[in-house]
């Protein structure tokens, strides 16, 4: 079963390198089917890190532009995906170094909805005070936290997309982790 995932998932790969090539002549049937494969993961990685659905749309239609621009330079040193996120994260930063976000307690509230259940809001407002406090950790720590525990990655995936070795990941998930524990 573990071949017939890893047959799959190489399938799925040629199939991306394949659109990366046809998107990087100019095809744009192939760049807007690559957008639609990857758009819930830049969404979904946006969110995240900016802790809000507003700015992660603003952050996901950016990441689609910037991808149009950038297409051809993509060398396929890295997986495609591990590209798009550096390029998500790298929109991420712009956005709060522009000072656009907003305050971290009212997008907490509005996930909360009259109609869930007092636990479910406790739940809710819990999730979101503990990502309100990993967004406030040094960008290193934050990054490799929200990427193996928010994106569920490995170690070693979330090193090839910051750029860095395991092994500092797991140093700097392990410091992040004290670092909260003082914060909770």
């Amino acid at each position: 079963m573990e071949r017939d995932a890893a047959s799959q998932g190489d399938m799925a790969n040629a199939v991306t390198r394949a659109l990366v090539v046809r998107a990087q002549n100019g095809d744009p049937e192939a760049f807007g089917e690559l957008i639609g494969d990857h758009y819930d993961l830049i969404h979904r990685t946006a969110w995240k890190w900016c802790g809000n659905r507003t700015d992660a749309e603003d952050i996901a239609q950016d990441v689609c532009v910037k991808l149009g621009q950038a297409i051809r330079q993509f060398d396929g040193r890295s997986a495609f995906s591990s590209w798009v996120y550096r390029i998500t994260l790298n929109a991420v930063r712009d956005l709060q170094r522009a000072g656009k976000r907003r305050s971290q307690y009212a997008d907490a509230y509005a996930e909360i909805s009259p109609e869930d259940q007092p636990a479910e809001q406790e739940d809710a407002a819990t999730s979101n005070q503990l990502w309100a406090a990993v967004r406030t950790l040094p960008a290193q720590q934050r990054d490799a936290v929200l990427l193996v525990y928010a994106e569920e990655l490995s170690h070693a995936a979330a090193a090839e997309i910051m750029g860095i070795k395991e092994a500092t990941v797991s140093f700097h998930v392990h410091e992040a982790r004290k670092t909260l524990r003082g914060l909770l």
